[in-house]
């Protein structure tokens, strides 16, 4: 519980003051079903199909990660795209397999090593290779917790242990690149402020969710995860941390952040999407030291980069106008037709509908037994 408790000059560190005052906590539809907001999304994927006379077009936006980054494709395996100069912007990771015909202490052993040949450090980072939003992500503070996370991960997984930066402050960068182009441009950036709940010396941190304006929207996930401290009274003026990864689905509120893109940071990520072989479209999560140096392209570093079913996700700001949304999402898809087919030219052929559906059983039966996330 300790690591989850900040003192309030700590909160948010590095990113623009978010405004708590504000009693539009949520747009009216930030936490919809997922099925519901993307049935006009689905519509107009059709009609682009009919059009381009392709239903899988998109599958080849970025052929060099499987897929195209659409489902199924691994995480190590697109971050190993990058070059030696994309590759010095990229959070430092290894990755494991975790093979259960071998007993918790082999594995536990080779991991070990290779956390210590890479120079990691606890704590770390542990993420499954394969998944979406935040799934099975915890971090690892010790060799225990290490062990624990190996004992509960699904069988014969791969999954990724990768350096914690000591970063508050993370964002969402949506980059587009046409093939053939040297210049692309940075579409979006999201700002992912992690949820706290702010302590007052009386209350519990089940009452201080379920009097939170926001946190109370989604009690039952926070419930879940702090199920061991519910009952704790948080000290005042202190904040605790609700979730840990940046995913909008699990309680980060997400903020329009295209006021601070900047000509010299659309370079630096030129730069290093141009060392990514075969991306051209996709969102690259990052963790960086203050707002003024990622707008000048430094101090940042890459946690994941992500194709293309990836969203420009400043959608989920809750000022965001329903109009904005579907505009964003239609101009998105757009695009991402448009891409492959300029790909397809090239000589991509385009894979089969049911190898996106096998891809798609194999992750959701993954992610349905990966470990609660932090």
């Amino acid at each position: 519980m300790s690591e989850s408790i900040k003192s309030l000059n700590e909160v948010h560190l590095g990113m623009p003051k978010l405004e708590t005052q504000d009693k539009k906590v949520t747009s009216f539809f930030e936490f919809w079903p997922n099925q519901v907001i993307y049935i006009p999304v689905i519509l107009q994927w059709l009609w682009l199909a009919v059009r381009y006379r392709s239903l899988t077009l998109p599958l080849v936006s970025n052929p060099g990660i499987h897929l195209g980054g659409m489902v199924g494709e691994s995480k190590s395996a697109v971050l190993a795209l990058a070059g030696e100069k994309a590759q010095g912007y990229v959070a430092p990771y290894v990755k494991m397999f975790n093979d259960t015909n071998q007993t918790v202490k082999v594995r536990m052993f080779e991991s070990l090593q290779k956390v210590d040949r890479a120079g990691l450090e606890f704590p770390l980072i542990a993420k499954p290779d394969m998944g979406c939003r935040g799934a099975g992500v915890k971090i690892i503070r010790n060799k225990k917790e290490l062990e624990n996370y190996l004992a509960i991960f699904p069988d014969q997984a791969s999954l990724l242990l990768q350096k914690k930066i000591p970063y508050e402050a993370e964002a969402g960068v949506f980059y587009i690149r046409h093939p053939g182009k040297k210049q692309g441009e940075i579409f979006s950036i999201t700002l992912k402020y992690s949820p706290y709940v702010i302590g007052d010396g009386k209350r519990s941190l089940r009452e201080l969710i379920e009097g939170d304006a926001r946190a109370s929207k989604i009690s039952k996930l926070y419930f879940k995860r702090h199920e061991s401290v519910l009952e704790n009274v948080i000290a005042d003026k202190k904040a605790f941390r609700l979730v840990f990864a940046g995913s909008h689905c699990r309680g980060s509120v997400f903020k329009n952040g295209n006021a601070f893109i900047t000509e010299k940071l659309r370079q630096v990520f030129d730069e290093i999407s141009s060392d990514i072989g075969g991306f051209y479209y996709g969102r690259i999560d990052v963790r960086f030291e203050n707002i003024d140096k990622l707008m000048q392209g430094e101090s940042f570093k890459i946690l994941e980069i992500n194709g293309a079913s990836s969203e420009a996700t400043h959608i989920w700001d809750r000022n965001t106008s329903f109009y904005e949304v579907y505009k964003t999402l239609f101009y998105q898809y757009k695009t991402l037709f448009h891409i492959g087919s300029i790909n397809r030219k090239k000589g991509y052929k385009t894979p089969g509908i049911w190898q996106l559906i096998k891809a798609w059983r194999e992750e959701s039966k993954l992610v349905s037994q990966y470990p609660e996330t932090d």
